[in-house]
């Protein structure tokens, strides 16, 4: 378990079992998309999983590299998890990432 609250486009391990259905599972690094301000109240925050099963014309999934190895962040795969399911944090995404990240999340979960 982390200590403190999670930050926003901070990259952690967690621990994603048990899964259901199609739901990315195991234990892997998701992104934190969540706000600071709700991160440091509530014991759960929103996250985005990363995949290594890359599929570049997949509109839903964003390119990024985490701990130097190319990955997938699966924006179709959001949900909220318990802060206890963080293990440890990884990486952060760099502005440009975050940039691209917000961008995808509004264009898909925004308004028409």
């Amino acid at each position: 378990m982390i200590k403190g609250a999670p930050l926003r486009y901070g990259i952690y391990l967690a621990a994603l079992d048990p899964s259901l259905g199609r739901e990315i599972a195991k234990t892997r690094p998701v992104v934190v998309v969540s706000l600071d301000a709700l991160n440091r109240h509530v014991e759960t925050v929103v996250v985005c999983p990363l995949t290594t099963s890359l599929h570049p014309t997949w509109r839903t999934r964003l390119p990024v590299t985490c701990a130097g190895q190319l990955a997938e962040i699966a924006v179709d795969q959001i949900r909220t998890v318990s802060t206890l399911r963080l293990v440890k944090k990884l990486d952060t995404l760099g502005p440009a990432e975050a940039a691209r990240l917000r961008h995808l999340l509004s264009e898909m979960y925004g308004s028409a």
